[in-house]
Order: C-alpha cells, then structure tokens, then sequence
C-alpha cells in the first residue's frame, strides 16, 4: 500500500483529498497544525504540523512515497501574500529534506493565462483574494526552478469553491497554461473532482515539472 503525506488536511481541498486517496486504497499521513478535525483510523494518521518548523516537517515526511499540498494561508489572512509564498517555500524545503522525490502541490487559478495575461494580473480579479492568488503564481515561478523534486503545480479552476462541491463526476478536462472552458463559457470544477484530478496525477504522472489545470 502507498502512503502519501497530505498538508493541509482539514481544509476545504485537503479533507477531500484524504477521502479519495483512501477510498482509492492508500495509507495517508494527514499533517495540519489543528488535527482535531482529523478522523483518524487503519488508513489515516494524523500529525500536528508547523510548516515554517522546516525539519521538524521533513522528519514527519519521510517514509511517505510522495506529498500533495493543499496549504492555504487563510484568505481573510492580513499577511496572506507573505505567509502563504513563504510557507510555500518551506514545504517545498522540507519536502526535498525528506527525501520524498513526488511532490503535487495546488496553486490557484490566478497564474494561468487568458490572451497573454495572467488572471490576476486583469482588471476584473477579486481584490480579496488577489494577494493569495499573487503569492500563489509568484510561488510557481519559484518551483519551475526546481530541479530535485518530481513536482506538479496544480491550478484549479476559476470557479473551485465551497460553491462547487458536492459533485464527484471523475470527469473532467485538462491544459496547460489556460483555463479550460466549458460550452457556456465558464471554468468550473467541484472540489471533489479536484482531489480526483489529484489522485490522477499521483496515479499517472502525467505532469512532472509542471503546471496544469483542468475543469468540466
């Protein structure tokens, strides 16, 4: 049985993350700093973790066969650009300390590219989550130069939020640097086709060293 190392298990994307990997047959080490909300049982183990504590974070890593991280920084955070771009970073410190080489780890829908430019660069983004969204494309810019880990940054669709759960369809579409569309012109994916997408990619490698997206 593979085990595989979750950040940020008890969040919106983490905690649908744990039940498809388990429901899919892996083990899985559940790493958040509050793991009360953590349901722990023969498949899932649940470790308090402080993400900026890089070594303490490498030690409860090592053992795993790969790592996904659905870290967020909390979008009513005050300092979210900083704590979200520098937490990132320290993940990915303690990720190649531990020596765990398969490293998937999710980003937003800001970076990717519409006409040349990038969501969060238009005139139309949404102010309050525009320094999550930054931190994230700038933290992408910071992986591709990676060269250790077998990593995949993994940009949601536009339209990834509580609003879009409830559907698992394990259907859905990919691309590379622009959102994908559907016939009415929206980029929407439910959150628990993204921990599909997810477990695909930890299935099938089909991104090493980079980014992609997907939706319906």
């Amino acid at each position: 049985m593979k085990k595989v190392a979750v950040i940020g298990a008890t969040g919106f994307v983490g905690t649908h993350v744990v039940n498809e990997l388990v429901n899919r047959g892996y083990a899985v080490e559940a790493l958040a700093r509050d793991i009360s909300k953590v349901q722990e049982n023969e498949n899932v183990t649940a470790k308090s973790i402080d993400i900026n504590k890089v070594d303490e974070l490498a030690g409860a890593l090592k053992g795993n066969d790969a790592v996904i991280n659905t870290f967020n920084a909390g979008w009513t955070n005050p300092n979210l650009y900083n704590d979200f771009l520098n937490g990132s970073k320290n993940i990915e410190k303690a990720v190649e300390q531990s020596g765990v080489k398969r490293f998937i780890t999710v980003g937003g829908a800001g970076s990717l590219f519409i006409d040349g430019q990038q969501l969060v660069d238009g005139p139309d983004f949404p102010a309050d989550i525009k320094p999550g969204a930054t931190a994230a494309r700038d933290y992408l810019n910071v992986i591709k130069e990676n060269t250790t880990l077998d990593w995949t940054f993994f940009s949601p669709a536009i339209e990834m939020h509580p609003g879009t759960a409830g559907v698992r369809t394990g259907n859905y579409r990919t691309a590379l640097e622009n959102p994908v569309f559907d016939e009415n012109g929206r980029s929407v994916l439910s959150v628990e086709d993204v921990a599909v997408v997810l477990a695909d990619e930890l299935e099938q490698n089909n991104h090493i060293r980079e980014r992609f997206t997907a939706a319906y």
